[in-house]
């Protein structure tokens, strides 16, 4: 599996119901792209305060079944024209260790992201290990389903989230906080 995301700053007047816009009317358009296991349609509003943000951003997540499902997407005629839209993003990667997944999925309302450096020398079998434990209990505080992937260039971790309810308990220093537009889950029941 591949965790992948790339998110568009946005400038501080922005009229962020263009993007709640976008979301509403594209959004189904992924709901049964191959190999896709899920596409969360994310957005931040800076004067929201609910779920703070420093920016407002678009930066939808997607969690891949394979390499082929995310290339097939990055050569599409629908990336071509968001990037028309937006402009020429930085895609970030990750190699999932662990992905936890609830039906309920597509009733996520809300979203995290923490990306945080893995020290040079880690026992990466250990930390996989605690992380496992680190999204179990994150189930168990009711998240709808958990992403934890790592990626070895400049040694990162992320740890994704998706919640039914908005969360504002869970904004600190270094996690971003999302409102879920959408979800696209191609193997959902309906």
């Amino acid at each position: 599996m591949i965790a992948m995301q790339y998110s568009f700053v946005l400038p501080a007047d922005y009229d962020m119901a263009i993007i709640r816009q976008r979301i509403a009317s594209k959004g189904h358009l992924l709901d049964n792209f191959p190999n896709l296991l899920f596409k969360a349609y994310l957005s931040a509003d800076r004067s929201k305060p609910g779920l703070p943000s420093q920016d407002n951003l678009y930066a939808p997540f997607y969690l891949w079944q394979n390499s082929d499902g995310m290339n097939d997407f990055l050569g599409s005629d629908g990336f071509a024209a968001l990037t028309q839209s937006f402009g020429w993003p930085s895609v970030q990667t990750w190699s999932v260790w662990q992905a936890s997944l609830s039906p309920d999925l597509p009733k996520a309302v809300c979203a995290t992201r923490e990306i945080v450096a893995i020290p040079a020398y880690a026992a990466l079998d250990e930390w996989q290990h605690q992380e496992r434990d680190v999204a179990q209990r994150d189930l168990a505080d009711g998240a709808l389903g958990t992403v934890t992937a790592y990626e070895p260039a400049h040694w990162t971790l992320v740890r994704f989230r998706l919640w039914g309810e908005p969360r504002a308990d869970l904004a600190s220093e270094g996690r971003q906080m999302y409102d879920v537009g959408h979800i696209s889950m191609p193997n959902a029941k309906n």
